[in-house]
């Protein structure tokens, strides 16, 4: 059963403590989309001022929506398009401080300012994306960069 912790001390310790809640979440479950839902409700929980954090998972062509938390989202994104497609593309994360000045941002919720995405990658295999947005511009620094990273390849490792 999931409890919530008080995320106290330093940011290592709050990263440190978040990393296994979610290993704790995913141990032992088969399931991809209860361990997907569960990544984002944890993610959602923890991070402030976000307004979406979910998954795009790559079905062989294209991008398509997997478990969430926010508004309604943009269902599929091609490779190569928006923020999530070239992170899933180029299988590198992209930090965007704002995401009216990226080329060929895909706009899903107009109050999103910056963006994170992670790419989720087994090997050689694309298995999708981890996607944040925030209606803060310049939200995510380089620390959450490498937490987020963390958490994507603890998670990755189950799917």
């Amino acid at each position: 059963m999931f409890q919530a912790l008080p995320y106290e001390g330093n940011r290592n310790d709050q990263f440190a403590a978040v990393l296994e809640q979610l290993k704790s979440l995913i141990h032992d479950e088969p399931s991809s989309i209860a361990n997907l839902a569960n990544a984002s409700a944890l993610l959602n929980s923890f991070l402030p001022d976000i307004n979406w954090v979910g998954f795009y998972l790559f079905d062989g062509t294209e991008l398509v929506l997997g478990p969430f938390q926010g508004l309604p989202a943009c269902i599929r994104i091609p490779l190569a398009k928006g923020v999530c497609g070239t992170a899933a593309a180029e299988r590198r994360t992209i930090v965007v401080d704002d995401v009216h000045e990226f080329p060929g941002h895909i706009a899903c919720d107009a109050a999103s300012n910056s963006e994170i995405v992670v790419p989720l990658v087994q090997g050689e295999r694309l298995i999708g994306v981890l996607d944040i947005d925030s209606p803060l511009k310049g939200r995510f620094d380089q620390d959450e960069r490498q937490f987020l990273e963390q958490f994507a390849g603890i998670l990755t490792a189950q799917l």
